[in-house]
């Protein structure tokens, strides 16, 4: 399991410009998410995204915010612009943390299924629906100095959005990510002291308005 470090910003002109110049292009790619959840939002109101990206499920859980960084001034306002998530991509951990959420399990009786029939009985045993759907085109940088990988994602319902991100292994140093994103935020030119909107953030507002309400209520989004 691994931690996601990650401030998102908006990319002009010049902070393309930038970072062609400092950053290792490693090429462009297009993906297709599906977002999974309760009718009731179970999982998304406990801020728990569960999604499948080709053929691949992950579940983004939220960490803990390190007693270390909880610190004054400058180094307290950069960690305020940074997400953190734990990412898991083993799907049996991944159906252990489901089912500790969503209390109302239909068991079904035990018969011979292959991997997506499984599947299939899972998602349905949970009452799990896709609420979100969209495709990216990413084109990522890294800055090697820094171990910080930069991806900039143009989704297809109109949407850009920026991605200054470092993965940390779980109870690895948060304090040093937030320093490299802040080193690269600065050495890009970024500026502002509020969080940027994220591609999910977008999506909901736009296209499911009672969810994003939800979300918004309950302090998530």
């Amino acid at each position: 399991m691994s931690v996601e470090v990650e401030r998102k910003f908006v990319c002009n002109a010049d902070t393309l410009k930038t970072l062609e110049e400092i950053g290792v292009c490693l090429g462009q790619r297009q993906f297709c998410d599906q977002y999974f959840d309760t009718p009731k939002f179970d999982l998304t109101l406990k801020d728990m995204w569960l999604r499948k990206r080709k053929g691949c499920w992950e579940l983004k859980c939220p960490t803990t915010a390190d007693k270390a960084e909880e610190t004054s001034g400058e180094q307290s306002r950069a960690a305020a612009m940074c997400s953190r998530y734990k990412e898991i991509t083993n799907l049996p951990e991944i159906q252990l943390r489901v089912k500790e959420v969503i209390k109302d399990v239909c068991e079904d009786s035990e018969t011979e299924t292959s991997p997506s029939q499984e599947e299939e009985s899972w998602m349905s045993r949970n009452n799990l629906v896709c609420f979100a759907e969209f495709t990216t085109v990413r084109k990522s940088f890294t800055l090697e100095e820094e171990g910080v990988q930069v991806d900039l994602d143009e989704a297809d319902f109109g949407f850009h959005v920026g991605e200054i991100e470092v993965l940390l292994p779980e109870g690895g140093d948060m304090q040093s990510a937030l320093n490299k994103i802040q080193r690269t935020a600065g050495k890009l030119g970024l500026t502002g002291d509020k969080r940027v909107e994220g591609k999910m953030h977008a999506y909901l507002r736009s296209n499911c308005p009672e969810h994003f309400a939800r979300l918004l209520s309950e302090h998530i989004l």
